[in-house]
């Protein structure tokens, strides 16, 4: 009978937690990412993403937890590989290119074989279209191109492991978009396993093969970006990706009522304030006839009365922004296209109950 044998992550890191004082700022936090793979830690502001990447990097030092490449261990708190000798390469937000050396030396900064310099500065900067300024210094280019040669620069001793500190947040949206295409297709050529973090869950979005959602010093969910976005956790990280409708009822055995109908709520205890949310784009409207006139009865179920408080027009989409009539509880839905409604205008509004989740209430 053969045996195979389960090739490591590339990058794992296990319960780490890093202490301030008496302030816990990750707090056990674990994940694995494969070659070639990119990893989103995603989160907030001060929830810990950038420690968790500073410890990854040896510039700073955990208090528990330890840290794998490749199977091999490279710091616990007792054992430290240094910084410079764990094939691991930074981006930051900041370019950090050095002003008096040309493109190819800033490239070069970190090569050891002479022999092979030049061919690997070459190569590097052809693929990111670059090649032209290689005798350039850095004050003649864009911000776009420095960002280019900053990438250019990670990549050329071939490191294992790529970490991202928000390196494209000083990038119009533009050219953002471009240069993280860019930077994506060429770290997966590379083979380099990426944890990128950003506080931007469109990056995210855009980026990632995995999302890890950080909220105070911890994960609290970890998935595909299709089944973190569309499978949320709880209340805060839905809201985290988008705007949220909230409904507030009250559990009733295994239902609770509302103005769009009773919703199933199995497992919530009897009395139990509950949260039924539901994105802006699930909203289905309709013009209230008024009189007599019946309401709609879309697949959607129910329909509640809303009246409108303004509407705009966002270039692709409209968002409609109405009071529910029953209650004057504001909610907002988005509609393909142009829809203007005037302010006043009563509407019915059913909701997508295949994009409704159930949450205890928050208060």
């Amino acid at each position: 009978m053969t045996t195979t044998t389960q090739t490591p992550p590339r990058l794992e890191i296990r319960n780490l937690m890093r202490q301030f004082g008496d302030r816990t700022v990750v707090n056990g936090v674990s994940l694995s990412i494969e070659p070639g793979q990119v990893t989103c830690l995603l989160g907030p502001s001060g929830c810990g993403k950038s420690t968790t990447l500073r410890m990854i990097a040896g510039v700073d030092m955990q208090d528990s937890g330890e840290i794998y490449v490749d199977g091999k261990l490279i710091c616990d708190t007792h054992f430290r590989i240094p910084p410079e000798r764990r094939h691991i390469g930074l981006m930051f937000q900041d370019f950090a290119l050095f002003p008096h050396l040309s493109v190819a030396d800033n490239v070069a900064f970190g090569l050891m074989d002479k022999a092979q310099k030049r061919a690997r500065v070459e190569e590097l900067l052809e693929k990111v279209g670059l090649l032209w300024a290689i005798d350039e210094f850095p004050h003649v280019l864009s911000g776009g191109e420095q960002q280019r040669v900053a990438l250019a620069r990670a990549l050329a001793p071939r490191p294992r492991i790529m970490l991202m500190d928000e390196p494209f947040s000083g990038l119009d949206n533009r050219l953002r978009d471009d240069i993280r295409d860019q930077t994506l297709a060429l770290l997966k050529e590379e083979d380099t396993a990426v944890l990128l973090v950003t506080h931007e869950p469109e990056e995210a979005l855009r980026m990632a093969d995995q999302i890890a959602l950080m909220r105070d010093g911890e994960i609290v969910q970890q998935g595909s970006p299709y089944n973190i976005y569309h499978a949320p956790v709880d209340r805060a990280a839905m809201a985290f990706f988008s705007d949220v409708n909230v409904i507030e009822g009250t559990s009733n055995g295994a239902l609770t009522d509302t103005a769009f109908g009773q919703f199933l709520t199995p497992g919530v205890e009897q009395g139990t304030q509950v949260d039924i949310v539901i994105r802006p784009q699930h909203l289905h409207l309709d013009f209230y006839r008024g009189g007599n006139a019946p309401a709609p009865n879309p697949k959607h179920g129910q329909s509640a009365v809303g009246v409108v408080a303004r509407s705009r027009f966002m270039g692709t989409e409209s968002l409609v922004e109405f009071d529910m009539e029953h209650d004057g509880s504001p909610m907002k839905a988005i509609v393909p296209n142009v829809f203007l409604p005037k302010p006043g205008t009563r509407l019915w509004i059913a909701l997508r109950r295949d994009r409704c989740f159930v949450f205890p209430s928050v208060g």
